[in-house]
């Protein structure tokens, strides 16, 4: 196991360029903006177009800047379709996955419902 302390397995370069930029974020600047989007040489057929920003404040510690950065891929979903996109999915595995998928969606509405209405009352 090779962890050279990236943030995510399968994109390989996101994390040279957020170092890069928040290496200099303790240069006296207002604000730096970190901007990834797919590099035409690492294009694959599980290539995504990814454009995610991150402000680095100034005197901001690199540990919270790269925990925002996490958090902004996450939310993104890209990682998610490339991991579904890693092998073949045929139609039928599709229609389950999305299934299972929309099940979970509702319950978890469900549980925040019910938790919202509990912190009403």
């Amino acid at each position: 196991d090779d962890d050279d302390g990236c943030c995510c397995c399968c994109c390989v370069g996101c994390c040279v360029d957020v170092v890069a930029a928040m290496a200099s974020a303790f240069v006296p600047s207002s604000n730096i903006i970190v901007q990834r989007s797919a590099a035409p040489e690492a294009s694959t057929s599980t290539a995504l177009p990814v454009n995610i920003k991150v402000n680095v404040g100034e005197g901001e510690p690199i540990e919270s800047a790269l925990r925002r950065f996490k958090r902004e891929v996450n939310k993104s979903g890209h990682l998610m379709d490339l991991r579904y996109k890693r092998y073949f999915e045929n139609s039928q595995d599709r229609k389950k996955r999305k299934i299972v998928q929309a099940r979970f969606r509702v319950r978890m509405e469900r549980m925040n419902a019910r938790r919202m209405r509990k912190q009403r009352t």
